[in-house]
């Protein structure tokens, strides 16, 4: 990419780090504790994104099942116990990550993390995997009042970063990174294989689409 922003916000799974395998095995847990049929990987890598109850509600969906409140309750608790537990098993960051986020920290630019992801499993990811020393805020799907597609998590870093929506990338893999951003009126680059719930992310009218995090520099 020619131009360079002054900070440069990164949604988590499907971006920076291949994180479905740990997912699925937390979600295949969950359903054959309530006796439902497993679900493959392909599956889970569509349904990443949007956070852990709607990925749970995907997985009823698909078993043709309601999936009512009481239900997603009952399924939820085992999910996040096993993923917390199991948090980086298997889960890596993709090619060329940390390499990218040391040279843009190193040209000056601030990064940030904006994902649905809880909290409580966003930080544990970045850490097993040392990659939280990179980024000066993490924003997860319960910091601000609404997650994205919303435009909340950015506008709360153009806030605390001080900063004009012009001179902010947004970096994801999804509807829900690029709703947000133009939400926000900030500019959004798509990883073309991520969690991309089966949509080409050029459908999606990015600002542009990258194969590797690399091409950021």
């Amino acid at each position: 990419m020619t131009r360079e922003y002054d900070a440069y916000l990164f949604d988590l799974d499907g971006t920076l780090v291949d994180s479905a395998p740990d997912i699925g095995a937390a979600l295949n847990h969950c359903l054959k504790h309530a006796s439902l049929p497993t679900v493959s990987a392909d599956l889970v890598r569509h349904w990443i994104g949007h956070g852990s109850r709607t990925l749970v509600r995907q997985a009823l969906l698909h078993h043709n099942m309601e999936p009512k409140d009481e239900l997603l309750d009952q399924l939820l608790g085992p999910f996040l116990d096993y993923y917390t537990q199991h948090i980086a098993d298997l889960s890596q960051a993709y090619p060329n990550t940390l390499d990218t986020l040391v040279e843009l920290k190193r040209r000056g630019a601030s990064l940030a993390i904006v994902t649905n992801k809880l909290t409580e499993l966003s930080v544990p990811l970045l850490e097993a995997l040392d990659l939280k020393v990179h980024f000066d805020l993490i924003v997860c799907g319960d910091t601000t009042a609404n997650p994205k597609p919303a435009a909340d998590p950015i506008e709360h870093c153009l806030s605390f970063f001080q900063l004009a929506p012009e001179r902010v990338l947004m970096i994801g893999d999804s509807d829900a990174d690029v709703g947000a951003a133009k939400a926000a009126k900030v500019d959004v680059v798509c990883m073309r294989d991520g969690y991309n719930h089966g949509v080409d992310v050029a459908t999606l009218n990015p600002t542009r689409v990258i194969d590797n995090l690399q091409e950021l520099l």
